[in-house]
């Protein structure tokens, strides 16, 4: 019996793939599971091959899992495209369309894995259906539940609730399909595995991707104007807000394109508004001039990157982590930012709210630091806690302050209220021009340096206030890890494992990439004599960032690759192994 199971399913345009593979999480969650998909695909419009990935279980999942194994091929050459993204076990189960005219000796499977192969008439079975050949997938998820114990009631109330828009007949017609599978196995399987999924029920889940929990948490943080221009893989951001934001009586605009976005988003901020965008790595580049003109404008706005394989149109589809130094230095002169970096699909909706309070009280752009393996993958996730939603004010001037107002007075915080139109005697010029106290243009080399001095002591407040560092493992390890973003989860399961195995190892994943976390970063770091850093970037951006800013330990150990796979638990794990017993130092 097996509690937690990696699945994975490959196949073309049309076969179902994403589909099939919702449907196995919306029931996992439905059945109080906790589960984790990751969609792969290419960066066509329309078809084209895709494959998913699926990892379920009864305790939380905190990464997509190794190798897998269950093994589903549509066909086998649509799985050779995706053969270093859905690895199997030894000993794995295998299922493929019988239709598919690959002989043995060239299915795409390493011998030495000797995997469990079914030969299933997927495609036969669904034609008797259908008449035609589409219903493939349902038919899968018959073959599924009946040989490895997926719940078939849970399957079936998704299949109902996903179809039954289109009427009564389409709902029959796939539930049909899906019990012609189960019966396929029940009189034709003899079984030559012993792979069966077990699991307690709990309370049900729910299922979401992290670009949408990104969205709610700008919903829920009061986020009232929202600008985009569409781009992979922020879109889904941009196409719920545009569904959501009239709902709670806000305004979305679809801009001409990212320039644009930012400047509406910063006019409708200076007037009043909690205002967002998002973007990937090209459309951040485009934004970095007017990032300068909120970071001296002192005009609050949060820039959400969700990161793909770059530079230029790069991988739209694949993830990254390379947009880091874009984030932390892009524009020009010096503009302090906050860098925030969600870890998970559930802390997108707890960064998304805090993002708009740093905003909103600390008056300057923050940018969420997310990735595509984050935004666009599902995760089934405990239900939001209302009493965690967090609304932030922006200091407004007072009555007494209004007599004179100085919008950007040179106090100790750095923080000075902020007005918006409407407010009588809070009237004040914000431009990209530098200003005295009273936002009177100036070419006083003395005043820009007070003003430079007001605008980064924001920071200096800011960073005792939102250490935002996760830490794991044992507190008395001399071995560390330290990743950021989307890899926490694959480095705190490594960390685990590494600890089952006896070996101590402390880990460290910072939220608040910018400004530094000082003192959490001294406090890790001190016992430590040998560092690991993990990153999804060729030239090493976040070591650089680290040894620009921390003193690191003189061993270090550097993890690094391009984007396009995320890393594997077993990836970080046997790195950390072997740096135990010795390894190559950069």
């Amino acid at each position: 019996m097996r509690t937690d199971l990696t699945l994975g399913i490959a196949g073309s345009g049309g076969d179902g793939v994403i589909v099939a593979g919702d449907f196995l999480v919306w029931a996992a969650a439905s059945e109080g599971l906790y589960s984790f998909m990751l969609k792969s695909f290419g960066s066509q419009i329309r078809g084209g091959e895709s494959s998913c990935k699926i990892r379920v279980g009864e305790d939380p999942i905190l990464s997509q899992g190794d190798k897998l194994d269950v093994l589903v091929a549509f066909n086998w050459k649509d799985y050779a495209k995706f053969r270093s993204e859905l690895e199997i076990k030894e000993g794995a189960v295998v299922l493929c369309d019988s239709a598919d005219p690959t002989p043995d000796e060239d299915i795409p499977l390493p011998r030495s894995a000797h995997p469990v192969l079914y030969k299933i008439p997927l495609q036969q079975i669904a034609a008797s259906r259908t008449g035609r050949g589409p219903g493939k997938n349902m038919v899968m998820l018959g073959v599924l539940s009946e040989m490895f114990g997926f719940h078939a009631d849970a399957i079936q109330a998704a299949l109902r609730k996903r179809f039954q828009k289109k009427g009564d007949a389409v709902v029959d017609l796939n539930l049909g399909l899906f019990e012609a599978g189960a019966a396929y196995v029940r009189e034709h399987v003899q079984r030559r595995d012993q792979l069966i999924f077990s699991y307690r029920r709990a309370e049900p889940k729910m299922v979401i991707s992290g670009n949408e929990a990104l969205a709610l948490g700008a919903i829920a943080a009061g986020v009232g104007f929202f600008a985009g221009y569409p781009i992979t893989p922020a879109s889904e951001i941009i196409e719920y807000l545009a569904r959501l934001m009239p709902l709670y009586d806000g305004v979305w605009v679809q801009a001409e394109d990212e320039i644009a976005a930012l400047g509406m988003a910063l006019g409708a901020s200076y007037s009043g508004k909690r205002a967002m965008t998002a973007t990937s790595g090209p459309g951040l580049s485009l934004m970095n001039e007017m990032i300068g003109l909120a970071s001296l404008a002192e005009i609050p706005v949060v820039i959400v990157d969700v990161q793909r394989v770059g530079p230029s149109t790069g991988m739209p589809t694949k993830s990254e982590q390379s947009d880091l130094q874009q984030a932390l230095y892009g524009t020009h002169g010096d503009a302090p930012r906050v860098v925030l970096a969600p870890a998970d699909v559930e802390d997108c909706f707890t960064v998304a709210m805090d993002a708009v309070c740093i905003a909103e009280e600390y008056q300057l752009p923050v940018i969420i630091l997310s990735d595509q393996f984050i935004g666009q993958r599902k995760e089934s996730v405990p239900k939001f806690d209302a009493n965690r939603i967090k609304v932030c004010e922006r200091p407004v001037p007072g009555p007494g302050e209004l007599s004179n107002f100085k919008r950007y007075l040179l106090n100790e915080s750095g923080i000075s209220p902020m007005s918006f139109p409407g407010i009588k005697h809070g009237e004040y010029t914000a431009a990209g021009i530098e200003h005295d106290e009273y936002g009177n243009p100036t070419s006083s080399p003395q005043m820009h340096e007070q003003m430079n001095a007001k605008r980064f002591r924001k920071l200096e407040t800011l960073r005792r206030r939102w250490p935002y560092v996760r830490r794991y493992g044992s507190s008395g390890a001399e071995v560390g890890v330290i990743g950021w973003g989307s890899s926490k989860g694959a480095i705190k399961e490594a960390i685990l494992r590494a600890e089952e195995h006896g070996i101590k190892v402390a880990g460290l994943v910072p939220q608040l990439i910018y400004p530094p976390a000082y003192e959490d970063f001294e406090a890790f770091l001190k016992p430590l004599k040998k560092v690991i850093v993990v990153e999804m970037s060729y030239s090493a951006q976040f070591l650089k960032y680290l040894k620009s800013s921390y003193r690191l330990p003189d061993d270090v150990v550097l993890l690094k690759r391009s984007g396009g796979i995320p890393f594997t638990v077993e990836e970080i794990y046997r790195k950390i192994e072997q740096e135990v017993t010795g390894g190559v130092r950069v």
